[in-house]
């Protein structure tokens, strides 16, 4: 059942609950949260959350700012990807499939839902530390497109999922709340607690063992098999793969 419209502008006005060091800015349906935060990112630093206020997109952007040279900084974007992915998974149905498409889309049950993509200062070299990095993500919780459900099983929504009254607001508080425990992770134990959670979101394969890279790229290595093939990551960033150019949207 749909809200009433008065109903609708209320929640939309709600500021989300997000843990410190958060500082939320709130979008009209219109705006652009990933450019917003790129313009924004060197005057209102690290935690800046800027968000969309929408009910069939989860559209948002952070703010980080890292302490590696830009090389190895941009391995925020996996931490940033397993804590999506996790807010998604802890408020899924049972059995519900969610992993992440190498390296950027977001898929469940095998259906495109969204994905995450990343920014930085164009002026910073690669041995240089970052004033800032921008991660962006958009994630499809219903759609108002007058398409039947299932008609493609490649596209899909939360709603369409089970996932019922998981709100964008929630996914985003939930996110938010991740990215913490895996930013205290890093911090403690070094990028591997945090490559090991993203790795795990990745398709299952058997007979193979996977890596990320200091400069984020995957290695696999298969069974038998000496060489180790590597999947760059930085030249994958340049083009997100699930975003629609023109709508601005995850693809339909």
């Amino acid at each position: 059942m749909a809200l009433p419209t008065s109903a609708r502008q209320s929640a939309l006005d709600k500021e989300l609950n997000l843990p410190p060091p958060f500082a939320q800015i709130r979008l009209r349906e219109l705006g652009d949260a990933f450019a917003h935060a790129t313009s924004i990112a060197a005057e209102n630093g690290a935690g800046t959350l800027v968000y969309v206020g929408r009910f069939d997109l989860a559209e948002f952007a952070v703010v980080l700012e890292p302490e590696e040279p830009l090389a190895q900084a941009r391995r925020g974007f996996h931490a940033c990807m397993a804590a999506l992915t996790d807010a998604l998974i802890a408020h899924a149905e049972p059995e519900t499939h969610v992993v992440i498409g190498w390296p950027d889309s977001i898929l469940v049950n095998g259906g495109l839902v969204g994905g995450g993509r990343m920014t930085w200062p164009k002026d910073c070299a690669e041995t240089q530390v970052p004033d800032w990095l921008v991660f962006g993500a958009m994630i499809r919780t219903a759609t108002l497109v007058d398409v039947e459900p299932g008609l493609n099983p490649h596209i899909t929504n939360l709603a369409e999922e089970g996932f019922g009254e998981f709100t964008p607001d929630r996914l985003m508080e939930s996110f938010a709340r991740n990215l913490m425990v895996g930013l205290d992770a890093w911090q403690e134990s070094g990028f591997n607690a945090v490559a090991k959670n993203y790795l795990e979101r990745l398709p299952r394969e058997s007979g193979l063992r996977r890596s990320i890279d200091d400069n984020g790229d995957l290695l696999i290595q298969r069974m038998a098999r000496p060489e180790i093939e590597r999947l760059p990551f930085l030249s994958q960033l340049a083009k997100p793969s699930w975003l629609d150019p023109a709508s601005k949207a995850p693809r339909l």
